[in-house]
């Protein structure tokens, strides 16, 4: 809701549409002013207009058609790999993303019958309701192989692969994996249970769950690491060895793969190369392993104008336009790509504040850690503006916390701390602030200033901060934007802990409530802005950790849906984190390539694993 005392007026457009969105603030006096509700008219005019210029073929479960082997894919990553290991592949995006093509989940989520399907294993649940337990029993399948490029050395894929990664890297709380927290139940009388598991033979192992739960496979899909390379590696210098692994100096050729891919080249800031897998075991109805393509490249491309000009220059095969580029790709038939569109994502970025007590002498830590500030800022973030202007419409607002696909979501939970001025200046003085001379000031009469970090690698990331700057600066709020790579900011996040505020992301949207175990309760080593606490620091974070706990193991789907609304109603009414956007999806892709079992969509994202060149 908008401040009555501040009008927001826009120039009327002139001009293409998209066009017209990038100006939106700039002044002009050779222009009539026009409303917001005009300009969202026009708006909805133009977005029509655009989608018009692209595809929409989300993938709803289609038969896929057999495709021929050939072609070498060219794509781009934005950042270097700071590593090949898949435990350091947890916490680093580049790394993760390398690491998913050589090995493989045990489980899949198919979103349209809402159940698990097997895909390197076939999940059977026992539930022992008179003693209160469950057990997960897996069985891989038998033509699994940790194999190495270009070479007949093979190494069966077994249960005591999952065993080793479950207890002794998973499980090793030196290790710090993200999936450490997933091992552990809350029983009723309040005592942790550890989920334990146990291996019945080469292809079969079971997990056995303490206490009955709601999403048992859920907690224990997984992916895994060769146990022959890594626990040779920690019997001969422990979780250092470990996490020296497949460092960037390695020859990728020596590292192991059971996934679609074999890693064979990295060139340092140039480009990293993968080679087909032959023997992969999913295969198409011709009994032909996937992917068909014989080769990716992988080019290392920091600067996204950069990326943008590959494209266009046809030196890359596909992609994802941001929203300034969509005028050039679509304002004219192009005979060389097709322009796919999505609905908004799943997930959203967001802007957090750090509460972690290390740094209570700073008087930021009393500043962040008052839920009115943080309701405040939520007041001062002026989506429409960051909508219109970064995104040119091409998005809206992340108002829920779970999104529709969640079998929990409820429309009528949104947060209702929106762009409001007025309302921000009345919770910040119920917290004791008030402005003196045009600056906002606390109790001690301390002005208040803070950084707000952002990733370098992403301009637009630049442009939302600057948006907030201004924002808050007319509240006699001084913002510092600070500019880090992505690392610098996840070791910030999680490390060293230095930082005020940041605007970032998470992979994933929790589709299932429950998802998040390392993120949202409080001892979680991703609980954002205060991570790794031994007891909860706050009433509310106590009442999450309790509500997600009894969601978690609450079978009744009615008493989990009571459960499961309080836990959203408190998130967002605390404001620990201010979710900013969902924004439309795009993606560009050559049509060299048969386009028969291309699919786009904001469930799945670009279905490309069965391309295959244009005959």
């Amino acid at each position: 809701m908008n401040n009555p005392q501040r009008k927001t007026v826009f120039p009327r457009p002139a001009g293409p549409a998209i066009l017209a969105a990038f100006l939106l603030f700039a002044l002009s006096c050779s222009r009539d002013e026009i409303s917001l509700e005009e300009y969202n008219a026009s708006a909805t005019e133009d977005l029509a207009s655009l989608l018009a210029k692209t595809t929409t073929r989300p993938y709803r479960g289609e038969e896929f058609k057999p495709g021929v082997l050939g072609g070498s894919w060219v794509t781009i990553i934005p950042g270097e790999p700071k590593s090949f290991n898949h435990l350091i592949a947890e916490k680093e995006s580049e790394t993760r993303s390398i690491v998913n093509a050589l090995t493989d989940y045990l489980s899949d989520y198919n979103l349209f019958t809402r159940e698990w399907e097997p895909r390197i294993a076939a999940a059977e649940i026992k539930i022992y309701e008179a003693e209160g337990r469950l057990d997960v029993i897996y069985t891989l399948r038998d033509d699994l192989y940790w194999s190495y490029y270009n070479s007949d050395r093979k190494v069966k894929v077994t249960s005591d692969d999952v065993v080793f990664w479950y207890n002794e890297i998973s499980g090793d709380p030196e290790c710090q994996s993200s999936a450490y927290y997933q091992q552990f139940v809350t029983m009723e009388d309040g005592s942790e249970a550890h989920v334990d598991i146990e291996k019945i033979d080469g292809r079969r192992f079971v997990f056995h769950f303490p206490r009955i739960v709601a999403e048992p496979v859920l907690s224990t899909n997984m992916q895994f690491g060769p146990r022959h390379v890594y626990e040779a590696a920690k019997r001969r210098g422990g979780v250092e060895a470990v996490l020296n692994l497949d460092g960037i100096n390695t020859d990728p050729k020596t590292i192991p793969s059971m996934g679609k891919w074999f890693l064979t080249e990295y060139t340092a800031g140039q480009r990293l190369v993968f080679k087909r897998n032959p023997g992969y075991w999913e295969k198409d109805s011709a009994d032909l392993s996937i992917p068909y393509t014989e080769e990716e490249i992988v080019r290392i491309i920091p600067e996204e104008n950069t990326g943008f000009l590959l494209f266009k220059n046809g030196e890359t095969d596909s992609y994802s336009p941001r929203p300034e580029d969509l005028d050039e790709l679509t304002g004219k038939e192009n005979p060389d790509y097709t322009v796919f569109n999505s609905e908004g994502s799943l997930g959203a970025p967001f802007w957090t504040f750090n509460q972690n007590p290390l740094w209570k002498d700073n008087p930021t830590y009393s500043w962040f850690t008052k839920k009115e500030f943080r309701q405040a800022m939520s007041c001062l973030l002026n989506r429409d503006r960051i909508i219109a202007q970064v995104y040119r419409g091409l998005a809206e607002p992340k108002l829920d916390f779970f999104p529709k696909p969640n079998l929990f979501y409820n429309p009528e939970i949104t947060n209702t701390y929106l762009y409001n001025p007025k309302r921000a200046m009345e919770l910040l003085k119920s917290a004791g602030f008030k402005t003196r001379r045009g600056i906002l000031v606390d109790a001690e009469d301390r002005a208040v200033e803070f950084d707000l970090t952002i990733r370098s690698e992403s301009t637009v990331n630049n442009d939302i901060a600057s948006i907030i700057m201004d924002e808050l600066s007319q509240a006699g709020i001084k913002v510092n934007i600070r500019v880090v790579d992505f690392q610098k900011l996840v070791e910030a996040l999680f490390n060293t802990f230095e930082w005020d505020s940041a605007l970032i992301g998470l992979s994933g949207a929790n589709i299932f409530p429950s998802q998040g175990s390392n993120v949202w309760p409080s001892s979680g080593n991703l609980h954002m802005w205060y991570p790794n606490q031994s007891s909860p620091a706050t009433d509310w974070e106590a009442q999450i950790d309790y509500l997600y706990n009894e969601g978690c193991y609450t079978i009744d789907r009615e008493k989990a849906g009571v459960i499961w609304d309080e836990y959203q109603r408190i998130i967002l009414e605390q404001c620990p984190v201010i979710f900013l956007f969902r924004s439309r999806g795009f993606f560009a892709i050559r049509r060299r390539w048969d386009l028969s079992n291309v699919y786009f969509d904001n469930l799945h994202g670009a279905e490309l694993n069965r391309v295959f060149l244009a005959q």
